[in-house]
């Protein structure tokens, strides 16, 4: 099995995709991977800046793979839902 701890960059170091142009992350299906994380309200107040999510109830934060917050989703099935009609090539549940 392959130890990724003994591979971690040096205090500083960049992972090499963070340094990614836009235009080599597209090469790669930038826009057709996508990740969905559950995450409290609270952390997701805090990432957004907005306060109206309570802090203890579950969200499913869906981001596309450059970062960018795709849907905010209050269930799994809310998340499936909206992936239904969608056309992305992975989605890794984080």
């Amino acid at each position: 099995m392959y130890d990724k701890s003994n591979d971690l960059p040096g205090e500083g170091a960049v992972h090499p995709l963070k340094a990614l142009t836009p235009a080599e992350f597209m090469a790669l299906g930038g826009k057709a991977v996508i990740y969905v994380k559950p995450m409290t309200g609270a952390a997701i107040g805090k990432m957004t800046g907005n306060t109206e999510f309570d802090g203890e109830d579950e969200f499913q934060l869906v981001v596309s793979a450059d970062g960018e917050a795709l849907l905010i989703a209050d269930s799994e099935d809310a998340v499936v839902e909206w992936l239904s009609d969608k056309n992305f090539g992975i989605v890794a549940l984080h």
